[in-house]
């Protein structure tokens, strides 16, 4: 509205509130502004950390934006806002943007204008939290320090009194002046000094849980200090007579709905395998699924028939030599994996789960990582917490924490985690990121 008022003057309301309808042509470009920044991440606060990065993805929405404009100018003219003003409207939004991370920067490296968290405890949690802690600075929570421990040999061999360990850690606590506690202790039965922690949040203090804090910084469940019972008492970890049915029915709808509506993509992609090499259109392939049981995942198949013998024992490469010409595209796009809407029409996957793989890699992953078994809790998914957050697999690690992601969708899986792991597949697929 700002750009209308710049170019037209007096005559901007009636350009906005009469017969132009002003107003509904810059709220849809609006909307196409915010789509646009949503999927090039400038919503992204890792992003924000570097002016250069937000430049550069700043200069592509506008660039984006400007292209979809031109387009839908000229398929539907009435919709044009004409006069200079979507113009001037983008330099407006590129200039306030710039300004407003760059005001943003500022005030995220001013030390003052962050929370003072102090780590109590010295395990490998509270360091892995550490570490994150220092390369998210746009969380605004620095670490001002460390109580490894709550009080030496020589004081645990004299027993001090109650009393003497709440005067110290109460001494400690108020020298570093925190405005966050983590509790990062190895062992707590008989060294967590509750009261004392009870008293310091009495007085403004946040207390907080180094795993619980971790999982909510970076998405995943700390594996090093993954415990069976916060799925246990997990509230969204359960198995119930009515989720599992009403997700049922809501996947078999929307599954079929989607086979009707892709079916003419499909048979043209079908058409373009059969044409473009020898072999079969579908690729089969045993997949293990819900409480270990295996299926036949189908896809589109995207490599040569004469190769696809070894394709299940060796990784796919990002130039891999094995893809067919339009195999090549459908990887990129991710349009193989359409077949597998039957996959979900048949009960065999869900939309949104843990990703199916192979039976001698997951057997693999069994022997080398605990607790992996507990990701087959759930019906696989197309795609997943995992996949829009980790992208391709290959190693023993890489899968270890594939498993600390999807542990994480585990234990808060829900309609709104469901939702915002398809708008990032789509983003995904969109982009191209990660493909293989």
């Amino acid at each position: 509205m700002s750009a209308t008022v710049a170019r037209l003057g007096r005559g901007a309301t009636a350009y906005l509130f009469d017969y132009h309808r002003g107003s509904f042509k810059i709220l849809v470009a609006s909307l196409g502004i915010l789509i646009c920044m949503y999927y090039f991440d400038l919503y992204d606060s890792s992003i924000l950390r570097s002016r250069r990065e937000i430049i550069i993805r700043l200069i592509q929405v506008l660039g984006t934006v400007y292209s979809l404009s031109v387009l839908i100018y000229y398929l539907y003219p009435p919709m044009e806002l004409g006069r200079g003003i979507f113009v001037i409207g983008l330099v407006f939004t590129a200039l306030l943007l710039l300004l407003w991370r760059e005001l943003f920067l500022m005030i995220n490296r001013v030390p003052e204008f962050s929370a003072r968290t102090l780590i109590l405890g010295d395990s490998p949690m509270g360091q892995s939290l550490m570490r994150e802690l220092a390369l998210r600075p746009e969380l605004g929570m620095r670490v001002v320090g460390q109580l490894d421990t709550l009080e030496s040999e020589q004081e645990r061999s004299a027993q001090p009194s109650n009393n003497d360990r709440t005067e110290r850690l109460l001494h400690s606590v108020k020298y570093y002046g925190p405005d966050h506690i983590v509790v990062a202790l190895g062992e707590r039965r008989g060294c967590l000094p509750v009261d004392t922690l009870l008293q310091l949040k009495s007085e403004g203090i946040s207390i907080h849980d180094s795993a619980e804090l971790y999982e909510a910084v970076t998405g995943m469940i700390p594996l090093d200090a993954f415990r069976l019972s916060w799925l246990l008492f997990s509230p969204d970890f359960r198995v119930s007579r009515r989720v599992p049915t009403a997700r049922r029915a809501a996947s078999l709808l929307l599954s079929f709905a989607c086979v009707v509506v892709t079916s003419p993509l499909m048979a043209l992609i079908a058409l373009a395998i059969f044409l473009d090499s020898e072999g079969p259109v579908i690729f089969k392939q045993r997949r293990v699924g819900q409480h270990g049981k295996q299926f036949t995942l189908y896809k589109f198949r995207t490599m040569r028939v004469n190769r696809e013998d070894d394709c299940s024992s060796r990784p796919t490469e990002i130039a891999d030599e094995r893809f067919t010409r339009i195999g090549r595209i459908l990887r990129r796009m991710r349009l193989d994996e359409l077949p597998q809407l039957v996959n979900i029409l048949i009960g065999d996957m869900a939309f949104v789960g843990p990703r199916p793989f192979i039976p001698n890699q997951e057997e693999e992953c069994v022997q080398h990582i605990p607790h992996y078994r507990h990701r087959w809790a759930i019906r696989p998914g197309v795609t997943g917490w995992a996949q829009v957050n980790r992208g391709y697999n290959v190693t023993i690690e890489d899968n270890r924490q594939k498993l600390a992601y999807d542990l994480y969708y585990i234990k808060n899986q829900s309609i709104g985690l469901d939702i915002l792991i398809l708008l990032k597949t789509m983003k995904v697929a969109l982009l191209g990121v990660g493909s293989r």
